[in-house]
């Protein structure tokens, strides 16, 4: 099995599209949790000669929701949390039942669950999930109208459901320590992947756009599993499941690996459209290099140390070649030599960074470090904004919003008034701007209409083959949570085809009608939703983007500040990859909430901003590579050279600070500084030949490019801001 996932490219691809297994394991759990819960009630009340049918939905969305809505950031939270949805989820079956013969209550009851979900989530996520299942719970229980009898067999349903869940979250798929494992193993899986491509790269006469193009997507997920890594790290330790291998240690090599990765690919372009990759030694090299690295499974507990010591003489070869290149040949384009010493360099990080982590497991002995840097925790309480606080702005449109669904709810479907306010819930969920409701309304009414078509031929294909149409349900449940976080649309398909198996098992048949007014409810419920964010309390894209920005350049001012302090020490800058890595993760945020106003289906993208996002695409890519410079061997610094890197970090701090103020006040508050009298003393006055100088050329290098990206900024803000 190990050898055929080696030799198929798509098995691979699979194995790594999904980071740590994260979507597989929900979607697995929820599932599970799901049939689990519904089955075991039918069996229990089959035995006892009571209806199963209802009792079982309600023990399968308890089971459900159990796996999905608990969000709490510690495994004891989460545990008391899942205990606590049974309480909500019992209480919301007695509130739903008792006030079903007054649809005025029912509708109270239904709008203040999703007022105070929203509104309570501001003391914590436990709270915004017990007002979700309550609100689901009201939600079934108002039609079935149960009696008092009825409610000890719906409690047990319940209590079924949350047990499941509870087992499968915390007992048989308890993956709290092992999330960091998988997740490893996909970045390995990925960053394999795309050795694979850049060695057909390097063996290619010729340039291919497609296959560069199939390049660059890989290389970008390589980056998402790396942050993904990190984020892990932050949860859990590494010691734990690699006993000797401290986090600080795997958190640098998965940077480095990343950014040789992307070092390599770009410069592999470069150095192929000037035909410097004629050279025979070079490309050997480089080939035999990415060989022994994908052989080198540098996490194993009893590591073969071949592939890396391999490796290790590969990288020497190319700095031999390097050297002789410098010395001997002289018709390589300007700024190529550079490009292969980086090259090396990175090499070196990666197998040097390799070789320490399988030091680290082999001998099994945790070294305590002092935090660095970028691991010492920053208690800064952040001056809260007058007015309305986010949560209570979404509690206020959500008490809105429903209020306007239920109306229009009796107005198109007197019979079931609620489903347009579920689908107005469900859009408002993980919707702050308006933007992103405007996306998520339209992704969910499109989803829904396909699903619709299809739920409809999928129903009538299958009626009168109810377990065939029941496996089918699994199936189907299974694969919309699974999509559910990579594409909404996709999850409203299955989501409705769900719909469509429920409606032809309970109901014995389903009609063109009647997914057709549900097509219809749910375009009307996320018109409510999106009108109301529109309206009421807006937070527009663009504002939500400032807000990012902000927060982006204060940390990327602590990294340069941080950097520059490092230079002019000893300290190296080494402890600065968390703080990259948190940078990236920022630049993500950023790049997701920009999709609403970049990426708009149905009218054109914001050129301006989309021209915005380049450059600070390019500062994120300038900051990355300047913590993964090589790393300096320090001397002591003249005097003079002091003086000029603290000219340079003065200056940075002051540009920045003058972005922030532009981001926020929306006006330029100076002219900034462009650093042309720095780099002159760097390139002119320091003294020539010397280590010093060597050093300062190369770590000051992306502080100019990052500057310098910095004023084009500033530029561009100004500029949208006239128009």
């Amino acid at each position: 099995m190990k050898d055929l996932v080696k030799q198929s490219y798509w098995l691979r691809r699979l194995l790594a599209s999904d980071p740590g297994r994260r979507r597989l394991a929900q979607a697995g759990k929820a599932t599970l949790s799901l049939i689990s819960s519904v089955f075991t009630t039918m069996l229990i009340m089959n035995v006892f000669a009571v209806d199963p049918l209802f009792p079982a939905i309600i023990s399968g969305i308890a089971g459900l929701m159990g796996i999905m809505i608990v969000m709490d950031d510690t495994k004891r939270k989460k545990q008391v949390t899942t205990l606590l949805l049974g309480v909500a989820a019992g209480s919301g079956v007695t509130l739903g039942s008792l006030t079903a013969s007054s649809p005025v209550l029912v509708s109270i009851l239904m709008i203040a669950s999703i007022g105070s979900a929203f509104y309570f989530s501001q003391y914590g996520s436990r709270y915004f999930s017990l007002g979700m299942i309550g609100f689901f719970t009201i939600y079934f229980s108002s039609f079935l109208q149960l009696s008092p009898a009825q409610f000890p067999w719906f409690y047990l349903a319940v209590g079924i459901g949350i047990l499941y869940a509870f087992l499968y979250n915390f007992f048989l798929f308890e993956d709290t320590r092992q999330m960091l494992r998988r997740s490893t193993v996909s970045f390995h899986r990925q960053a394999n992947l795309t050795f694979d491509l850049l060695i057909e790269v390097i063996k290619d006469p010729e340039l291919q756009p497609s296959r560069l193009k199939k390049l660059g997507s890989n290389v970008s997920k390589l980056r998402i599993y790396a942050n993904q890594v990190a984020a892990d790290l932050h949860q859990q330790d590494s010691t734990e499941i690699w006993p000797g291998l401290q986090s600080g240690r795997l958190r640098l090599y998965i940077f480095d690996t990343t950014m040789f990765v992307m070092t390599l690919s770009e410069s592999l372009q470069k150095l192929k459209e000037d035909e410097a990759l004629d050279l025979k030694e070079l490309r050997y090299l480089l080939v035999d290099l990415l060989l022994t690295l994908k052989d080198a499974d540098v996490l194993d507990p009893q590591p073969e140390m071949k592939s890396l010591q391999q490796a290790e003489k590969v990288v020497a070869g190319i700095r031999h070649q390097l050297d002789h290149w410098m010395m001997n040949v002289t018709d390589l384009p300007d700024g190529r030599l550079y490009l292969i010493r980086r090259i090396e360099t990175m090499a070196s990080h990666v197998t040097e960074g390799a070789s320490e982590v399988q030091r680290d497991i082999h001998f099994n002995e945790a070294v305590e470090h002092p935090p660095s840097a970028d691991e010492e925790a920053v208690d800064e309480k952040e001056e809260e904004p007058a007015g309305l606080k986010p949560a209570e702005k979404k509690a206020v449109q959500a008490l809105i919003a429903g209020s306007i669904a239920i109306v229009t709810g009796y107005i198109i479907s007197p019979i079931q008034p609620y489903w347009v306010l579920l689908t107005a819930f469900i859009i408002q969920l993980g919707t702050e701007t308006v933007g992103r409701t405007y996306l998520k309304a339209f992704e969910r009414s499109v989803g829904t209409f396909f699903g619709a078509f299809f739920g409809f031929l999928a129903a009538l294909w299958l009626s009168g083959h109810p377990y065939l149409e029941v496996v089918l349900l699994f199936l189907v449940i299974f694969t919309a949570f699974y999509f559910l976080t990579v594409s909404y649309t996709v999850a409203s398909f299955f989501i409705t085809m769900m719909i469509a198996f429920i409606y032809d098992l309970i109901l014995g048949g389903v009609t063109p009608e009647l997914l057709g007014a549900r097509v219809i409810d749910t375009v009307a419920g996320a018109a409510i939703a999106l009108g109301v964010s529109a309206f009421v309390f807006p937070t527009r894209t663009k504002d939500k983007l400032s807000e990012a920005f902000r927060e982006y350049f204060t940390q990327m001012s602590q990294l340069i500040s941080q950097y520059l302090t490092n230079i002019k020490g000893t300290k190296g800058v080494k402890g600065l990859a968390q703080q990259a890595l948190d940078l990236d993760a920022k630049m993500q945020e950023i790049e997701e909430e920009s999709k609403p106003a970049v990426q708009d289906p149905i009218f054109r993208g914001d050129k301006n901003l989309t021209a915005v996002l380049t450059v600070i695409t390019a500062v994120n890519y300038y900051a990355k590579h300047l913590v993964a410079s090589p790393y300096p061997k320090y001397t002591n610094h003249s005097h003079e050279t002091l003086e000029l890197l603290t000219a340079v970090q003065d200056k940075m701090e002051k540009n920045l600070q003058g972005l922030i103020h532009q981001i926020e006040k929306g006006n330029l508050s100076d002219p900034g500084y462009d650093l042309l009298e720095e780099r002159e003393q760097v390139e002119m006055k320091v003294q020539p030949g010397t280590e010093d100088k060597e050093n300062l050329l190369h770590h000051l290098y992306y502080i100019w490019k990052i500057n310098r990206s910095i004023t084009i900024l500033r530029d561009k803000l100004d500029h949208m801001r006239k128009r």
